[in-house]
C-alpha cells in the first residue's frame, strides 16, 4: 500500500461536463502495488497522471472513490495474490456502488478481457496506457467498462513527474520493456520492446528529487545495461556519469543488469564515482551452461565468472546479489549441483531464489514442467540454506568496520532502535535515543559489532 505524497503538485481546474473528463478534487484515489520496483514507479506515474487530473490521494481504501491495483505476472503466485485481493475488494464495492475498481500493469496486459469479465473490475490498463486512466475512470462512472492494453514502441512517460510517497529514496525508470526474450519470462509480452528515456529527462528528474530532499535514487529498467539515448548515442555508463555529476550528494543505484551487457566501461564508471553505490545485482539464474542455453540467457558460466572477477578487481568492496531459478524444465541433480557450486565460488552477499513458474506464451511453457514440486522444494531449500550461510559469512567480514549508513527511521522491531542502509545495500540496526544527533535522511558512521545473514548491528560513532 502506498502512503500520502510529499511533493506539492498543483491541482488544475477541471470540467465535469462529459464522460472521460477529469474528476473534481473531491474524488479520492487509492493505489495498491504488487511486484517489482518498476511497478512501484509505475504506480507513482499513474498517481502523477491522476493528480494532474484533479484527484486526491488516500492511503485508506475505505475513503476511496477509485481503487487501482497495480499487478505483477512474473510468477503464478503473484497472480493468485491479485485474484485473492480482488475478492476482498468486493466488500468495498458493496459499500459504495459508485466505486471504480481498476487492474493495472503486467497482469492486466496478460489476462486482458478475462479480468474485465469480473463484475468487480471496471477498467483494465496495461503498462503503456497509463495516460488513458483518467478518461477510462471517467467513463466508468457512466457505467462503461474500459480496456487499454496496447503496447508501445515509444512510450517512456518521460514528460510525467511521478507522484512519490517517500522523501528518502526514489525509483527512477530510465527505460521500459525488454528485448532479451529469456524463455521463462513474460516481460517482453507484458511490457513490450526496449525503449529508453532521453538522458536529459532522467538527469532533470534526479535534480528535482534532490531539491525535494531525496537522498537516494535507483535507476530502473528490465536491463539497464542496454540503455541508449537515441539523440546522443550515450550508453548506460554515460548516463551514470551524468547522474553522479548532476547530484553529487545523492546516492545513485541501479537495477537490473544482464551479464551479457555488463561492460568494462560500466564497471570502471561505478568504480570511479563515490556516490554511485558499490552494489551490483547481476542475475545468473543457473550455474549450468545447458540450462542457461535453454533459458536463452546468451552467456555462459565462464563469461559470468569473468565479469564477477572484473568487478572484484576494480571494485573490491562491491556487494554482489543475484537471482536464481530452481527447477527449470529438464533441470537435473547435476544442473542443480552446478548452481550450488557457482554460489560457493562467487559468494553472493544476497540472492532472490525461486521455484520455476511456467508462464503462458513463453518458449519454456512449451518445454513442459517436468521437475516435480517436491524436487523443486527440496532443491530450493538446499540453495536457500547454503546462501544463508554464505551471506552470514560475508556479513561477518563487516564486523569491526565503520559503515556509512543512510538513516531510514525506526526499525520494525523496536522504536529504541533505528535502521538504515549502507552503500552496499546492507541493512544496519543501531540504537536511537531522543538525544541522537541525526535525523531521517542523514548519512552517519556506524561501527559494526555483530552480524547475521540478513542484518548488521552497530553503534553510531
Amino acid at each position: 500500500m502506498l502512503s500520502l505524497p510529499v511533493l506539492d503538485l498543483s491541482i488544475p481546474q477541471v470540467d465535469e461536463s462529459s464522460p472521460g473528463t477529469p474528476i473534481p478534487p473531491s474524488r479520492k484515489l487509492y493505489v495498491e502495488t504488487y511486484g517489482c520496483q518498476m511497478n512501484v514507479n509505475d504506480s507513482e506515474i499513474v498517481m502523477g497522471v491522476m493528480h494532474q487530473n484533479g484527484y486526491l490521494m488516500t492511503d485508506k481504501p475505505d475513503d476511496a472513490d477509485v481503487i487501482l491495483i497495480n499487478t505483477c505476472a512474473v510468477r503464478d503466485n503473484a497472480e493468485k495474490k491479485i485474484h485473492e485481493r480482488l475478492d476482498h475488494l468486493k466488500y468495498y464495492k458493496k459499500r459504495n456502488r459508485d466505486l471504480v475498481v481498476g487492474v493495472l500493469g503486467c497482469m492486466a496486459e496478460r489476462l486482458r478481457g478475462e479480468l474485465l469479465e469480473k463484475k468487480l473490475v471496471d477498467i483494465v490498463v496495461g503498462p503503456d496506457e497509463y495516460r488513458s486512466v483518467p478518461e477510462l475512470v471517467g467513463r466508468a462512472y457512466t457505467g462503461e467498462k474500459g480496456i487499454a492494453v496496447k503496447l508501445s514502441r515509444v512510450e517512456t512517460y518521460d514528460d510525467i513527474l511521478p507522484l512519490r510517497t517517500d522523501g528518502i529514496a526514489a525509483w527512477v525508470s530510465i527505460m521500459r520493456g525488454c528485448d532479451k526474450f529469456c524463455t521463462f519470462c513474460v516481460v517482453p509480452f507484458t511490457r513490450g520492446r526496449e525503449r529508453s528515456r532521453a538522458m536529459n529527462s532522467v538527469v532533470d528528474e534526479l535534480k528535482i528529487l534532490w531539491e525535494h530532499g531525496f537522498k537516494e535514487a535507483t535507476l530502473l529498467g528490465q536491463n539497464v545495461n542496454s540503455y541508449r539515448d537515441e539523440q546522443s548515442s550515450k550508453d548506460f555508463a554515460d548516463l551514470l556519469v551524468a547522474s553522479a555529476r548532476a547530484v553529487p550528494g545523492m546516492r545513485i543505484r541501479y537495477t537490473t543488469s544482464h551479464p551479457q551487457d555488463m561492460s568494462d566501461k560500466l564497471i570502471e564508471t561505478q568504480a570511479e564515482f563515490e556516490n554511485i553505490c558499490k552494489h551490483i545485482h547481476l542475475p545468473v539464474q543457473s550455474g549450468s551452461d545447458r540450462i542457461l542455453k535453454l533459458m536463452n540467457r546468451t552467456y555462459t558460466v565462464a563469461h559470468y565468472l569473468e565479469r564477477i572477477s572484473k568487478i572484484r578487481k576494480l571494485i573490491p568492496n562491491c556487494a554482489l546479489t543475484t537471482d536464481i531459478i530452481v527447477g527449470f524444465p529438464t533441470e537435473t541433480d547435476k544442473d542443480n549441483a552446478a548452481t550450488m557450486e557457482l554460489m560457493r565460488e562467487v559468494r553472493f552477499d544476497g540472492a532472490f531464489m525461486y521455484n520455476y513458474s511456467p508462464r503462458e506464451n513463453t518458449k519454456a511453457w512449451k518445454m513442459g514442467d517436468d521437475v516435480s514440486d517436491a524436487v523443486k522444494t527440496e532443491r530450493l531449500s538446499a540453495i536457500i540454506a547454503q546462501q544463508r550461510i554464505i551471506a552470514g559469512e560475508q556479513n561477518q567480514l563487516c564486523v569491526g568496520t565503520i559503515e556509512h549508513v543512510l538513516v531510514e527511521g525506526p526499525s520494525k522491531k523496536s522504536p529504541a532502535e533505528w535502521q538504515g542502509r549502507t552503500d552496499s545495500n546492507r541493512i544496519v540496526i543501531f540504537p536511537h535515543t531522543e538525544l541522537g544527533a541525526y535525523i531521517v535522511g542523514d548519512i552517519i558512521p556506524v561501527k559494526i559489532h555483530r552480524a547475521n545473514s540478513a542484518t548488521l548491528f552497530g553503534e553510531v560513532v
